[in-house]
């Protein structure tokens, strides 16, 4: 009687902790994955990857930028995808890079950036249903990738789509910005019209030691960045959104400025 009454409790409990696991999700199904959005012109260079590339993008050797301000994106697709040069699009996906630095480097990026185990998570995050070997390339891919441009955002994309045309405001403004004049001012005097600027930048993983460098910007008509004219690496993760300058102005007209803006970043700890 015991014995029966024994096993039909655990029989019970067991049931019970069968019911609260299966109607708990796993971490894998209840963690959604958060997308990241650009919008900006699409940049297509035929013939512009290699092997490695390739490999990433759906077996394609072109490559596709999409310009978000100062910000360049490189595109890779899961599948093979049209893109027309100089066309604006919306775009869903992951920046890998953003990822990878939200997990982090226990050593601060001494042993090589990104970490191996760090792309793998991405791309499993972005591309589900992939096979295994697939997944290990991809991964190795994307590390190869990043750790030779690692300024130049990688974004797996999940999916594009045409932009909306400008209208109103915005369409006149673009027309208007068409025929603006462009003038040089040094870096020192363009310094002093400076309103606002970004906070003291750390050095990036990939980059630990820090220092400082000059970037050759261009400040639109309203005192914003608005192109940035650079191959060197630091200068394409500062957050140029975050400057502001007194709109320029040349003889009673609005103008671009082209000048150079120096940057500090602190060494990382």
């Amino acid at each position: 009687m015991k014995r029966n009454a024994y096993m039909f409790c655990s029989l019970v409990l067991s049931l019970a902790m069968w019911s609260a696991c299966s109607s708990k999700p796993t971490a894998d199904t209840a963690k959604k994955v958060v997308l990241d959005r650009i919008q900006g012109k699409a940049q297509v260079l035929i013939e512009g990857g290699g092997a490695v590339d390739a490999t990433l993008n759906a077996g394609s050797n072109s490559s596709v930028y999409i310009w978000e301000g100062t910000r360049r994106y490189r595109l890779f697709f899961r599948k093979p995808v049209e893109v027309v040069h100089g066309n604006e699009y919306i775009v869903e996906g992951i920046n890998a890079q953003r990822v990878i630095d939200e997990i982090g480097d226990p050593d601060q990026g001494n042993n090589g950036y990104p970490l191996r185990s760090s792309c793998d998570h991405v791309v499993r995050m972005v591309w589900s249903g992939l096979e295994m070997d697939i997944i290990d390339l991809d991964a190795q891919a994307l590390r190869t990738r990043v750790n030779r441009y690692p300024a130049r955002p990688v974004f797996l994309v999940t999916k594009i789509q045409p932009a909306p045309a400008a209208e109103g405001a915005d369409a006149k403004k673009k027309d208007a910005d068409k025929d603006v004049q462009e003038v040089e001012v040094a870096a020192d005097k363009q310094k002093a019209l400076l309103i606002e600027s970004a906070p003291a930048q750390t050095a990036p993983l990939w980059d630990n030691k820090g220092g400082t460098v000059k970037c050759k910007v261009t400040i639109g008509t309203d005192g914003k960045i608005f192109d940035l004219d650079t191959g060197k690496q630091l200068c394409e993760i500062v957050p140029w959104t975050q400057y502001r300058y007194q709109p320029p102005v040349k003889g009673g007209h609005p103008v671009r400025v082209n000048t150079e803006v120096e940057v500090r970043f602190e060494p990382r700890k």
